[in-house]
C-alpha cells in the first residue's frame, strides 16, 4: 500500500508497500528490493515508494536503524530498462523535456529523502549493484559487501552523465576524485576488494553473512545513542559546504544539544558503576 500522507497515522510495524518487502525488529527496519528474477532493477513506482518512505522515516520513532539489500544474491540492477530506459527514450523522442526533468529530480529527491532521515542506513551488497543501485548504496550511510559484488556506475555506458542522483557530488567524497572520475567515465565495475580497498565497502564479508552481520551491525547502532547517531549523520552531511572555523561552531552547537539529552548522563552513570550504558536515544 501507499505511504498515507498523514504522517501520524502510518504505522512501520504494520507498513506493507507494494514495491518492495519491508520488516521491522527490535527497532531496525529492512527493506528489501524484491525482483530477484531481473536483479531487483527500479521503476518509477518503485523509486517514488522509495523516497516517499524515507521521507516518512523522518518521523519513524519506532526505527532507529535501517538495513536495505536485495534478494536472490544481487542488490540492485539499477533502473528496469524495460519500465524506465524505454519509456525515457520515448519521452526524448516526443519532446518531452520536463517529463525527463520530473523524472531526474524525482530519483534525486530519493537521495535526499536518505541522506535527510535521521536513522543510519546500512547497506548489504551481494552480486550486481549497478546504476542507481550503487546510487542507492552510495547514499546510505555504511555499506557491508562481498567479494563477488560488482559495483558499477554505469550511466556512460548508456550515453547519460555520469552526474547522476549526486553521484558527483558524494562519489568524490567517499573514494576521492580521481577514483571516482575513473568508475563516472568508464562506467566500469570495481569488485569488492577494491571497493573495500577504496573506501567504498566499510568491510568484506561473506556471502551468506552478509545480512547478518549488515543486521548486527544496525541493531548496535539502533540500540546506542540514537538522537546522537542523527546528530553524527546531520553534521555530517551538512558539514561538507563549511570552512573549518564553521564546522568547529556547528559542532559546538549540536554537541551541546547531545549533552542535555538523558543519553549522555546515562553514559556517566554506567561509566561511575562499571556497567555497560543502556541508551533510548534521549
Amino acid at each position: 500500500m501507499a505511504l498515507p500522507h498523514d504522517r501520524d497515522r502510518i504505522d512501520f510495524a504494520t507498513y506493507k508497500p507494494q514495491h518492495f518487502l519491508w520488516s521491522l525488529d527490535r527497532k531496525v527496519a529492512t527493506i528489501t528490493l524484491n525482483r530477484p528474477e531481473r536483479k531487483n532493477p527500479l521503476t518509477f513506482e518503485s523509486y517514488a515508494e522509495l523516497r516517499d518512505l524515507f521521507r516518512a522515516l523522518a518521523h519513524g520513532e519506532a526505527v532507529k536503524a535501517v538495513v536495505i539489500t536485495g534478494a536472490g544474491g544481487n542488490f540492485c540492477s539499477g533502473g528496469d530498462v524495460h519500465e524506465i530506459i524505454g519509456p525515457l527514450v520515448r519521452m526524448q523522442e516526443a519532446g518531452d523535456t520536463q517529463g525527463l526533468l520530473d523524472f531526474t529530480r524525482m530519483t534525486g529527491d530519493l537521495v535526499k529523502a536518505m541522506r535527510a532521515c535521521p536513522q543510519v542506513i546500512v547497506a548489504a551488497i551481494d552480486g550486481i549493484c549497478a546504476g542507481a543501485g550503487a546510487i542507492l548504496a552510495m547514499a546510505s550511510d555504511l555499506r557491508l559487501g562481498t567479494a563477488a559484488s560488482k559495483v558499477a556506475f554505469l550511466f556512460t555506458r548508456v550515453g547519460l552523465a555520469g552526474a547522476d542522483m549526486g553521484a558527483c557530488n558524494m562519489l568524490p567524497r567517499l573514494i576521492g576524485a580521481g577514483r571516482a572520475a575513473d568508475l563516472l567515465y568508464t562506467g566500469r565495475a570495481m569488485d569488492g576488494a577494491e571497493a573495500e580497498r577504496w573506501g567504498f565497502y566499510n568491510r568484506l564479508c561473506a556471502p551468506h553473512a552478509v545480512l547478518d552481520e549488515a543486521l548486527t551491525l544496525a541493531a548496535q547502532l539502533a540500540h546506542g545513542p540514537t538522537f546522537a547517531h542523527a546528530m553524527t549523520k546531520r553534521c555530517l552531511h551538512q558539514e561538507w559546504d563549511m570552512d573549518i572555523d564553521t564546522a568547529i561552531e556547528a559542532e559546538a552547537q549540536a554537541q551541546a544539544i547531545c549533552m542535555q539529552t538523558r543519553d549522555f548522563g546515562r553514559a556517566y552513570y554506567a561509566f561511575v558503576e562499571r556497567r555497560k550504558p543502556v541508551f533510548a536515544g534521549n
